[in-house]
């Protein structure tokens, strides 16, 4: 009799069959000890696309179609993972296993991955969850002695699922509705929309602004500088100059204060990922990518967390770890780390904070990639700040009268450096220099000047800021104790982010993310509704109910169809006052099958009809934009590729492949 174990990953299971002694590798698994461990390779199951339905969604698309809410769900297997998922059925159904245990990342995606997969395999056998956020030998072999049945994790589920749902039912019903409203493709997307629509906001704003020059009267006191007020009107400023230029100013107040700055919380994803793109200008995917990395290194801890502390059984670790971090990455701390800052445990819900693990003190640290190094090296440096001194400082107000008028200084002086002493980042607006002791009634003589400023323009979205502004969408309708709300979670930004990029609604523009032509396009004509954030933030906010158990998904659910049924009722027409440019080209030609316009898109040349006339590509091989161009005005082609020649004609064929009709130029192909 043999358990089966399911990983998420080849390198996740490998580190558990290590654990659990299956030593013995076979193609897509290994085996021993009583253990049989596999794996997924991200999702081999998923939901099925509208076309895969019938119900004539797989036709033009049209209003007629819509709402396209299913009655059941359905779900197919990836073309490209087919061979992982039949082992993996047939391992769940093998008659020696006569239990599972869900090994997926413990979230509510791998959640859906196992089910997924588990539920299409007809499975019935009994599972445990496994349920970990560091892969040391020590972390899985206690995850395994204390196992729960995977009905205790229904409520996670539930949520992931209703989230796959909502997500298919916003995205495809939105897509097709607006695209065939306003005649041109357009991608809507539960998240990624509101998203867009943030960009393209902060973009007209910054575009908008026109800077106000204002002044100010300095009064030069030798070893500081009072100023004025801001002053609008520049007479104003010079008749305040002249009045005080040469006269006594008298020092009429002091103040000193003490104040400290807390040492920061640890990372969740979020704040990583922003800290990330400000030190280092690394995407939101690529430090997700370096941290996953990581975490299969055995050098962090779970990286898809939205808690910023850590579990109070997780004390002395913490603090072992510490002192690790002090001795392998030469900190130099002379303080205990004060391990209790870092402790909630009504913080934590699914996983604590990213910390390192003690496998850095075994590591080849020098032989990590630059990116691995340089996240791991930032989380190292939140454990030691964390859990360091507060900052301190004195903080020091001067007040001084000059004909009447006030003028300020305000100065900083350190008096214990604590945490920032260890930070690898400076906070540039507190870089405040010290004042002179100055005691009230204290006179001097003043040198007075004008100084010009001007007011500052908003700043494009970088990475950091987009992120910070995604989760804190719809936040001001909570309280501090409320759990995080926002656009997406953690474990899905950055996706968001990318699909944007991908779809050519966003470029980078060095650090920053600005809105395409299209972009601009798609939220212009898009209702508030679509492209709400708050509303998302709203669905947010009720996914993770569900997932407390506290939300019905049916409830949710039946929401989400009423919005949608909605939507499609009150845009369900053409609207021409409204046009889309297809990214400036003109039409090219005539669909040889449908009569639409071919224009020409990001990846190629395509039929603004969707008819599904494949009018790029031949056998893999990329036709020129001359090519394409004489094939729609009626002329035959050819190319050569590996010593054969094909000729292209300007006629389209059927094509049946798989279940699908697709159609093609029709072709010749030689010797």
């Amino acid at each position: 009799m043999s358990i089966l174990i399911v990983g998420e990953k080849p390198s996740v299971s490998r580190a558990i069959s290590a654990v659990v002694g299956a030593s013995s590798a076979h193609k897509g698994y290994t085996e021993g000890n009583g253990y049989i461990v596999s794996w997924c390779v991200g999702h081999l199951v998923g939901l099925k696309f509208p076309n895969d339905y019938g119900n004539g969604w797989e036709q033009k698309w049209s209003f007629s179609q819509l709402p396209m809410i299913p009655d059941s769900w359905l779900f197919h297997v990836t073309d490209s993972t087919k061979a992982q998922y039949d082992l993996l059925k047939n391992l769940m159904n093998k008659d020696e296993v006569t239990e599972i245990i869900c090994a997926t990342d413990a979230d509510r995606e791998g959640e859906c991955i196992f089910r997924y997969v588990y539920n299409m395999a007809r499975c019935r056998k009994p599972v445990k969850r496994l349920w970990v956020s560091s892969l040391e030998e020590s972390a899985i072999r206690k995850a395994l002695s204390i196992m729960k049945p995977m009905s205790a994790y229904d409520n996670l589920f539930n949520a992931g699922y209703a989230r796959a749902r909502a997500d298919w039912l916003v995205g495809m019903n939105g897509s097709r509705l607006f695209s065939v409203r306003y005649g041109g493709k357009l991608n809507i997307g539960r998240v990624q929309t509101p998203t867009l629509a943030m960009i393209v906001q902060r973009d007209t704003e910054v575009n908008g602004f026109v800077k106000q020059k204002y002044f100010t009267a300095d009064l030069n006191c030798g070893a500081f500088t009072l100023s004025s007020a801001r002053i609008d009107d520049e007479k104003s400023a010079d008749a305040l100059v002249s009045a005080c230029d040469g006269c006594t100013v008298t020092i009429s107040s002091v103040k000193r204060e003490v104040k400290t700055d807390k040492a920061p919380k640890l990372y969740d994803l979020t704040t990583l990922q922003r800290e990330a793109n400000k030190a280092f200008g690394y995407t939101a995917q690529q430090t997700l990518d370096y941290t996953q990395s990581l975490y299969e290194g055995k050098l962090v801890t779970y990286p898809r967390t939205d808690s910023q502390y850590l579990s109070d059984d997780m004390a002395q670790t913490a603090f072992d770890v510490a002192k690790l971090c002090d001795t392998y990455f030469g900190f130099g701390i002379s303080h205990i780390p004060d391990i209790k800052k870092v402790i909630n445990n009504s913080k934590v819900s699914g996983h604590h904070a990213i910390i390192p693990t003690s496998g850095i003190s075994t590591a080849d640290l020098s032989s990590l990639p630059t990116g691995e190094k340089n996240i791991l090296t930032l989380i190292a440096t939140k454990l030691i700040c964390a859990t360091a001194p507060a900052h301190k400082y004195e903080a020091v107000k001067l007040t001084g009268i000059c004909n009447g008028t006030e003028f300020t200084a305000t100065g900083r002086t350190v008096l214990d450096m604590g945490w920032k002493a260890y930070a690898k980042q400076t906070d540039k607006k507190n870089d405040e220099k010290s004042l002179p002791a100055v005691s009230e009634g204290q006179t001097f003589t003043a040198a007075a000047s004008k100084g010009e400023h001007f007011t500052s323009p908003p700043k494009p979205y970088t990475e950091d800021t987009l992120l910070s502004a995604m989760e804190r969408a719809g936040n001001e309708d909570y309280d501090e104790e409320t759990e995080k709300k926002g656009l997406g979670t953690p474990a899905t930004r950055a996706a968001t982010i990318e699909s944007l990029v991908k779809n050519g609604y966003v470029e980078r523009v060095g650090k920053q993310l600005r809105a395409t032509d299209r972009g601009k396009e798609l939220v212009k004509v898009v209702p508030d509704e679509v492209k709400s954030a708050k509303l998302t933030a709203e669905w947010e906010s009720k996914l993770q109910q569900i997932e407390h158990g506290s939300l019905p998904e049916a409830v949710f659910m039946s929401g989400i169809q009423h919005f949608i049924a909605d939507m499609c009722r009150k845009y369900g027409s053409v609207d021409k006052s409204a046009s889309l440019s297809d990214g400036g080209n003109e039409p090219v030609g005539k669909c040889p099958k449908c009569g639409a316009d071919v224009v020409k898109g990001k990846f190629g040349w395509y039929c603004k009809g969707k008819c599904g006339m494949n009018i790029v590509k031949v056998y893999g091989v990329s036709l020129s934009d001359a090519q394409v161009k004489g094939l729609l005005d009626g002329k035959s082609t050819s190319y050569t590729s590996k010593g054969k020649k094909t000729i292209v004609c300007p006629e389209i064929v059927e094509n049946p492949y798989n279940g699908k009709m697709y159609y093609q130029w029709k072709t010749e192909r030689g010797k």
